[in-house]
């Protein structure tokens, strides 16, 4: 039996040996003291070694154009990056006072680098309003990239391995009938070539309430019965369903020959997702508001999905949603990132697709405006024979209408 003697003996050694530096300890051996780093942060592009001039990050500004926002940075040589932003406002105080000043006065070629070192200095934030703000700078500062070496974001991030981006349309809503929403992606997959359309079906995280009750029922058949066998089907559920609903629902899409069933149940909760995996044949995806490597590696592993989907400015920027898709190929999964925009906003996923080998059979390209023109940016995005060309200029490979950009005010700026 320990006595009390005999417990402050041990006590007392406990207290000495966490006193002895580890050095001098001898329990550790001279490698502990190495930076650990997971495989999924390992550098990939060694920028710094293949780009000869430093780019020193001289100003970061957040611009707004009605509802149209853009991340400008500049370098102290005069090169300037820009990139198209989403879901700004709400993250201005994030963007302003944390994000833009950590990048501020770094090489712009060590992006890899500042893109991890600006989240352990803030990993308590972590999570889509953070990721946001730090994915608007780093693409703005690729495009300042591109531009200083003439070369386009996907060459810079792995070398383009494809001109053109096969795309399939969503962005479908519940505020419609079945019936209308049907007619929808009759005409846009008419319109667009496009042989890959994804309806939204169920509540949205509504706990196995349909919009309106037989909607999600009549839209698959419906679907299937208009749009034929010469166009694959998927459908997403934004979290409405358990899993024992959604195998039932999984089950009447295989039956039907869908081909994807995306987020069916509530994207955290990861064992009912992996219930529903391993109950179906159908491919399962979800990641869209995931924020974290190590997650998306742990549902890979555990086989949570099949298709993975990060969004490229939820999850922190195209180098990240690269770290994910190299996850992925470990586990020979095929990465779909999660994409709600159109035209110039749409650019990053056609650069991403441009260089990451492992994609899947189409991009997701949300069809409401899928063929809308603006005056203001070049080139336009219009989608012919389901495909859209990658950019081929430096950067981002999007020019905007300087005059345009003049009348933008200046929401945040940090220099």
């Amino acid at each position: 039996m320990m006595t009390r003697r005999d417990w402050m003996k041990l006590s007392a050694g406990a207290a000495l040996a966490t006193a002895v530096p580890r050095a001098l300890a001898g329990a550790a051996s001279p490698t502990a003291a190495r930076r650990s780093i997971p495989d999924y942060e390992e550098p990939m592009f060694d920028l710094p070694g293949r780009i000869k001039d430093a780019a020193k990050i001289e100003s970061i500004e957040l611009l707004k154009h009605g509802s149209t926002f853009f991340v400008r940075t500049r370098s102290t040589s005069g090169v300037v990056g820009l990139a198209p932003t989403k879901q700004v406002e709400l993250f201005v105080p994030i963007f302003k006072d944390l994000v833009a000043p950590f990048f501020l006065g770094k090489d712009a070629r060590q992006i890899e680098t500042l893109v991890d070192d600006v989240y352990h200095e803030n990993y308590k934030l972590a999570g889509l309003a953070f990721w946001c703000p730090v994915a608007y700078i780093e693409q703005s500062l690729l495009d300042l990239l591109g531009r200083q070496t003439g070369k386009p974001v996907g060459e810079l991030l792995g070398g383009v391995v494809r001109r053109e981006i096969p795309v399939y349309l969503s962005g479908s809503g519940r505020e419609t009938t079945a019936e209308q929403e049907v007619e929808v992606y009759v005409r846009a997959s008419g319109q667009t070539g496009t042989k890959i359309v994804k309806f939204k079906i169920g509540g949205r995280m509504s706990r196995n309430v349909d919009t309106y009750p037989g909607r999600t029922d009549k839209l698959l058949a419906l679907a299937r019965e208009r749009l034929g066998r010469g166009v694959a089907l998927y459908a997403d559920a934004n979290g409405s369903y358990d899993a024992p609903t959604a195998i039932e629902i999984g089950h009447r899409m295989e039956e039907l020959g869908y081909v994807m069933f995306e987020e069916p149940c509530p994207w955290e909760e990861l064992t009912e997702t992996q219930q529903v995996a391993k109950a179906l044949k159908i491919p399962i995806s979800c990641g869209e508001q995931d924020t974290s490597l190590w997650r998306f590696q742990w549902m890979m592993q555990n086989d949570v999905m099949s298709v993975v989907q990060p969004d490229i400015n939820y999850n922190g920027g195209l180098i990240r949603a690269i770290r994910v898709a190299r996850i992925a190929r470990k586990f020979g999964k095929t990465i779909v990132p999660h994409n709600t925009q159109t035209g110039i906003a749409s650019v990053n996923i056609l650069q991403f697709a441009s260089c990451v080998p492992n994609i899947g059979p189409a991009m997701e390209y949300p069809c409401r405006e899928a063929q809308r023109t603006a005056s203001w940016f070049a080139p336009n995005f219009i989608i012919k024979n389901g495909q859209l060309p990658v950019p081929t200029g430096p950067g981002l490979g999007v020019e905007v209408d300087p005059a345009f950009l003049a009348q933008a005010e200046v929401v945040a700026k940090v220099s």
